[in-house]
């Protein structure tokens, strides 16, 4: 199941604007290298669980997997052919705002080949373009 928030104080949110680049969250926290993303862009809960999949599959049960992203942001839709006006559309998915320097993923306890492997899988799923980072390697 995709993720998204328990609950919110407000069901739907305006689009808003990005700028700039990543503030916190630009370094390698918990494991030993990390995927930063290159780009700005919204990340769905869908891109998220398919990079979470690829890393652990491809990684058999040994080291970890830290998900640094999380989906806050609701994005509403209208149903196709439907007539102007009559209200804003109801949520359809979650996205998570992903500046330029966030790192998205980290990996920790494997070798740098295996874990260079496996986020090359992750990055591969994401809509922004990504690169390897080590622990001690900010922007």
């Amino acid at each position: 199941m995709a993720m998204m928030p328990k609950r919110v104080k407000y069901r739907k949110s305006q689009r808003g604007r990005m700028k700039g680049t990543a503030g916190r969250g630009n370094y390698v926290a918990f494991g030993d290298y990390g995927l930063q993303s290159l780009e700005m862009s919204w990340v769905t809960a869908k891109n998220i669980e398919a990079g979470r999949v690829a890393a652990t599959h491809f990684l058999h049960r040994e080291g970890k997997v830290y998900i640094r992203i999380f989906p806050h942001k609701p994005v509403s839709g209208k149903p196709l052919e439907t007539r102007m006006g009559k209200g804003k559309g109801e949520p359809e998915y979650w996205v998570a705002r992903v500046r330029p320097g966030q790192i998205c993923f980290e990996i920790g306890g494997v070798s740098e080949e295996v874990a260079k492997q496996a986020l090359s899988r992750v990055a591969h799923k994401m809509p922004v373009r990504c690169r390897l980072v080590k622990r001690g390697h900010g922007i």
